[in-house]
């Protein structure tokens, strides 16, 4: 019986891969595909280079190869027999400490280096590996490997394991101990805190899920969780609390951005923002901004509250806009309220807004209208990515109305509901299907704001139209209709990591009744790039109604 130690490492090190030259192997295919990018390119010292190849087959489980070297030529040539691989005969697993009992049934069952399997040092150091990671996972966060040793007999080619633990005792959550805050109290990490509390088993998923989440508020530049070593409290039952040290950096008070760019919808853009996540010191965010782009202009004002006791997010606002789209003037000023929340995976927007809109259709009389209209919006998202999806479903509904009873210039009610369907074709590739629905309940469209409305064309909705250009003629201007329905199929084949191309067909069309629906067709190619944000899609469409070709480009994301 063999004891040995494969320094698996320190012989990676040393064998520098390159490529073979005057040394011809012979040996079983899978062998010399090993051994390939580690041979020198000169044949050099048969002892050096039998050395040299022994120990890259231990690492593999071939303990006893055979080697007979020739000359050939100039050269050597090297006829090499592996022998017979070295499987597992034997573990021997021992895990300390106070590990409940179907915890450590489960990880000694789920060794990944099971008995009969070939031995390689690869494996046995992520056997060794996963069960450390998950002692320190769930409860055992002391947990540590004592000892190991992989026992080799060659010439019975066999091999016997060992592994010895410590995992400690079982740890709880204690509480928050927070460090670093200097403009905000400790009670706004106990608002975004949804995992950790305390008399809870420890879990390090539990601990990670509250540092991202601070992490994404506007408040901290940087932030730590970690367990506070240095007031653990042991119990005499084998249990363990730690409080929980949370240190942040706080961002800046004041943020001022200035921007510029360019849309296929609204023309080239303008922006200056002021953001704020302090507003009166009391950790209210301020989100505000005057964007001008050459088809609107908007300056808007959020407030953003920090979350309640049942995770809900609440905001106000105030916005005043301009636009000049399909030959329609519009003014609007509003303001509203909203409150969002996340259950389980949908995701729940009820608001409350008040508008007042001028609407001036180029070639017809001027139109004021007034609405006050509680809304609910519900997405509900089941896709592999938020990002860049490749499979899976986001859906969303909407409903909303106005009264004249309550503030509105007429009786509506409006629903709307969208559909974006993802499916992965071969290995890289997506066929993505996308659809939309809406209907405004009204004995008129007059004199209900034309967010109540329906337009569609351009990016994201009917490409090979202008951007809002098919809707209800009214003079020589386009303007809302009360039905709305869209239809969008997309092929997008991946040429690298970076770069696609899609083959898309779109169907739409905006009415004020559905005896006047007639689709419009667009067809066409594109380019996708994956940028940070998500692929950005350049595309070029023919609008079949129109007899034009259209240029859209847009941020390819599901809503």
């Amino acid at each position: 019986m063999i004891a040995r130690r494969l320094p698996l490492l320190l012989l990676l090190c040393l064998a520098q891969p390159v490529v073979a030259g005057e040394l011809d192997l012979q040996a079983p295919d899978n062998i010399t595909k090993l051994l390939a990018p580690y041979l020198p390119d000169e044949a050099g010292s048969p002892g050096k280079l039998q050395g040299l190849l022994s120990e890259i087959l231990a690492t593999e489980g071939y303990f006893s190869p055979v080697f007979e070297f020739a000359e050939k030529g100039d050269g050597l040539k090297l006829t090499l027999d592996p022998g017979l691989r070295t499987t597992i005969n034997s573990l021997d697993l021992l895990i300390d400490g106070p590990v409940e009992a179907g915890t450590r049934k489960a990880l000694i069952d789920d060794w990944a280096l099971p008995v009969g399997q070939p031995f390689r040092q690869e494996d046995w150091n992520t056997a060794k590996q996963q069960i450390l990671s998950r002692l320190l996972a769930v409860e055992h966060a002391d947990a540590q490997l004592l000892d190991s040793e992989a026992s080799i007999d060659t010439e019975a080619h066999r091999a016997d394991l060992r592994a010895h633990y410590d995992a400690g005792p079982r740890y709880r959550f204690g509480p928050l101990h927070v460090e670093g805050l200097q403009n905000y109290s400790p009670e706004l990490i106990e608002r975004y805190n949804r995992s950790v509390q305390p008399g809870q088993p420890y879990r390090e998923d539990k601990l990670n899920a509250l540092q991202t989440t601070l992490q994404s508020t506007p408040y901290f530049a940087s932030v730590q969780t970690m367990l506070d070593r240095d007031a653990v409290e042991v119990h005499d039952d084998g249990t363990a609390t730690a409080p929980i040290l949370v240190r942040v950096r706080e961002r800046s008070p004041h943020r001022v951005s200035f921007g510029a760019g360019a849309s296929s919808n609204t023309g080239a853009r303008v922006e200056f923002n002021y953001h704020t996540p302090n507003l009166f010191a009391q950790a209210w965010e301020l989100d505000s901004g005057l964007r001008l782009e050459q088809k609107r202009q908007t300056a808007y004002a959020d407030v953003f509250l920090p979350p309640d006791e049942r995770n809900r997010r609440h905001s106000v606002g105030v916005m005043a806009e301009a636009t000049d789209i399909q030959n329609l003037k519009t003014e609007r000023y509003a303001f509203g309220a909203q409150t969002i929340q996340q259950r389980g995976s949908v995701e729940q927007r009820l608001s409350l807004n008040w508008q007042n809109e001028k609407r001036d259709p180029d070639g017809a009389s001027p139109v004021t209208s007034r609405a006050l209209v509680p809304n609910g919006t519900w997405t509900w998202r089941h896709v592999d990515s938020l990002i860049e999806p490749r499979n899976g479903t986001v859906l969303q509904g909407q409903i909303g109305g106005g009264s004249k009873a309550a503030l509105s210039d007429q009786n509506f009610v409006r629903v709307h509901a969208r559909f974006q369907h993802y499916i992965p074709l071969g290995r890289v590739d997506t066929l993505t299907l996308r659809g939309e629905i809406g209907y405004t309940l009204a004995d008129s469209r007059q004199r209900i704001p034309q967010d109540y409305l329906f337009r569609t064309g351009g990016a994201s909705s009917v490409r090979g139209y202008a951007y809002q250009s098919l809707g209800i003629k009214e003079g020589n201007a386009t303007v809302g209709g009360r039905y709305l329905g869209i239809a969008s199929a997309e092929v997008t084949h991946w040429l690298d990591e970076a770069w696609g191309i899609a083959a898309f067909v779109d169907a739409g069309d905006a009415v004020d009744s559905l005896q006047d629906i007639r689709l419009a067709i667009g067809y066409g190619l594109g380019a996708r790039w994956r940028s940070p944000a998500g692929p950005i899609g350049v595309d070029l469409a023919y609008g079949e109604r129109t007899r034009q070709v259209q240029l859209h480009f847009s941020l390819a994301i599901p809503f």
